[in-house]
């Protein structure tokens, strides 16, 4: 499935991963957990809820999350504001469009590398110069908006299913992050909405099809595997929106005053309550010249730091190692530690799955990092088994089943020093069960520790570099 981090590093080896994925026929229906009235979680593969997607007909399992978003749309009375880093689902930029024709002011901003409407990048054709990420990605668009295949993209095609074009028509302002007179800085990586400046619907996914429902051209696929959360809280509000304010600015065709990247200033941690709830959010990037503690990634490490009874994470991509350095002294501590990562990053050179393996290996050009195997390794790292096509997108933890970190940002440095992205550290029982519940579903059968293929990598990787 589609996705880009950004991160500049080179790879190091790809393990083939020997798929033990279940089909969907054979996967239980699970009961639905309860949820927090104040803050409600969803996943797009949940087993405890079906739907049938919009666009490709599939009933599946999972929780509609553009459903969902949609459904917090429609409860807009005064405001939307929309951060998020690429966006091209039709039903929510109709939704919105409903909206804002009732007079609800609606504004948005995504990265700038998915700003322009589809039919203004080229054609099929076009796209084969592209790189294969980005090609792929146009390609799938292409195809979801032809809704009569025939190559060509019709005015009522764009007007019905391409998310810009329908933003375009509706007058609704957008900007990306060349607003703020640069090229762009690092990625704008958040996904979030704030609503009536009272709601917050923030989560890993971004607003395609390939983060939701599943690529529009593999029917084996079902999204990239990602969470949402719809919180209720003023508080919590108000902190998401001093973040837009800062990337709005003057808005489009104002003074070239929005704030990406390590323009903005410096935000601290803030700790809001909600009923039953206590949460600590905080922004990224913060720059190198700040005491890394005082970061997103500090905040992750002194989170884990806490945890007494179990740590469990699931991960695109884990690549800090002050993060993994820091959850060693809990391993000491005798905490179990599970660790699920996306196999195209797992056994990159940088991993930090391949520390807390005991391993290190140089990269694809036989050069060595600052990698710091654990002395005492764990088994219990490893790779789940996904859908055809699909990533293990999250960014979350567990800690003690009562406690969970969510959000944008990835665990890595670049996140943490160049992009846009949130987190959340939420303390409530009711919601961790949610999370819980995620991690083993992609735990259970997921290949951990030093499985044979690794092994043979590992082994190839030796040799080559020996020679």
């Amino acid at each position: 499935m589609r996705w880009g981090i950004g991160c500049g590093l080179g790879l190091l080896l790809f393990v083939g991963v020997s798929s033990q994925f279940r089909s969907e026929a054979t996967l239980p229906t699970l009961d639905p957990l309860p949820q927090d009235p104040y803050i409600r979680a969803y996943f797009n593969q949940n087993q405890a809820a079906t739907y049938t997607d919009p666009y490709r007909q599939i009933t599946r399992h999972g929780d509609d999350l553009e459903q969902v978003m949609v459904d917090a749309i429609a409860t807009a009375q005064s405001s939307i504001d929309v951060a998020v880093q690429e966006f091209s689902l039709p039903g929510i930029a109709h939704a919105l469009a409903e909206r804002a024709a009732t007079g609800v002011a609606v504004r948005v901003v995504v990265e700038n590398t998915y700003s322009t409407p589809i039919a203004q990048r080229g054609n099929p054709a076009a796209f084969a110069r592209l790189d294969a990420h980005a090609a792929a990605k146009a390609s799938d668009l292409w195809a979801l908006i032809d809704a009569n295949g025939d190559g060509a993209l019709s005015e009522k095609e764009l007007s019905d299913r391409d998310a810009l074009t329908i933003l375009a028509a509706a007058d609704i302002p957008l900007l990306d992050d060349t607003a703020d007179g640069s090229k762009g800085s690092g990625l704008m990586h958040h996904k979030f909405m704030v609503i009536d400046g009272r709601t917050v619907v923030t989560g890993s996914a971004n607003w395609t099809l390939s983060d939701t429902h599943g690529d529009f051209t593999n029917p084996d696929s079902r999204g990239n595997a990602n969470s949402l959360l719809v919180i209720d809280s003023q508080p919590l509000a108000q902190r998401f929106e001093q973040e837009f304010s800062l990337m709005w600015g003057d808005g489009p065709g104002g003074q070239t005053d929005s704030l990406f990247g390590l323009q903005k200033p410096h935000r601290s941690s803030m700790l809001v309550s909600i009923p039953g709830s206590v949460l600590e959010v905080q922004f990224s990037p913060t720059s190198k010249t700040q005491p890394w503690a005082q970061s997103v990634n500090g905040l992750i490490t002194k989170t884990l730091g806490q945890a007494t009874r179990s740590v469990n994470l699931a991960l695109f991509v884990f690549s800090e190692q002050a993060i993994s350095q820091q959850l060693l002294p809990v391993a000491k501590r005798g905490v179990p530690i599970s660790v699920l990562i996306d196999p195209s990053f797992a056994y990159r050179s940088y991993s930090e799955g391949l520390d807390m393996l005991g391993v290190t290996l140089p990269d694809h050009n036989c050069k060595r990092d600052n990698s710091v195997p654990w002395a005492q390794p764990i088994t219990t790292v490893g790779v789940p088994a996904l859908p055809p096509g699909d990533k293990l997108h999250h960014k979350f933890a567990v800690l003690d089943q009562t406690l969970v970190l969510v959000g944008s940002q990835n665990w890595s440095q670049a996140a943490n020093t160049t992009n846009d992205e949130n987190l959340l550290v939420i303390r409530n029982a009711t919601v961790a069960a949610h999370f819980e519940r995620e991690f083993q579903r992609l735990y259970d059968g997921a290949e951990l520790g030093m499985t044979p293929q690794l092994q043979d990598a590992i082994a190839r990787q030796t040799t080559k570099c020996s020679l």
